[in-house]
């Protein structure tokens, strides 16, 4: 098995615009997997705009591991409505935490990602120095749905004893 590296906090921000799979409404939450990892969110009732602001957090092992997240509508009497998908990659965030930035002024960028079809980004992503600690601010265009985007934030939270990135 291979060793754990460190954290990944995904701070959840918000959905935009998402699908609508009640009469007028949905009550989404997000489903993350990475490997054998699974994490949920709250569910937010009646909202298509909804705010997480939630902290959800992954254990690393493998940082060429892609993150999958799925978007559903929480159904009580049946069975939960999909409401889009997206996939992301946390390659570029570990190339700046490798980096040696302890010398680089507050707000310096270590990496830049352009949207492409290879990824679900709906906009440029910034890997970001900020307050001494790495954070990638994510905006995913959902897939398998007719209109709908997530916002995530990652940090990288080092634990004591465990491998790290910079070995």
């Amino acid at each position: 098995m291979e060793e754990l590296l460190g954290l990944l906090r995904i701070h959840v921000k918000r959905g935009v615009n998402l699908a609508v799979r009640d009469v007028r409404t949905s009550d989404p939450y997000i489903n993350f997997r990475m490997g054998n990892q699974s994490l949920k969110t709250k569910v937010i009732e009646g909202d298509v705009n909804p705010v997480w602001d939630e902290d959800l957090t992954l254990s690393i092992r493998d940082p060429e591991m892609s993150i999958q997240l799925n978007v559903y509508d929480y159904d009580r009497f049946s069975k939960d409505d999909e409401m889009g998908d997206a996939e992301f990659d946390i390659k570029a965030f570990i190339e700046g935490l490798r980096m040696d930035y302890a010398d680089f002024p507050d707000g310096t960028i270590l990496a830049k990602v352009q949207p492409s079809r290879k990824n679900c980004l709906a906009e440029a992503t910034t890997v970001v120095l900020r307050d001494g600690k790495v954070l990638q601010d994510l905006c995913l265009r959902l897939r398998n749905v007719e209109t709908g985007e997530v916002e995530l934030q990652l940090e990288w939270i080092d634990l004591p004893g465990c491998k790290g990135l910079r070995a």
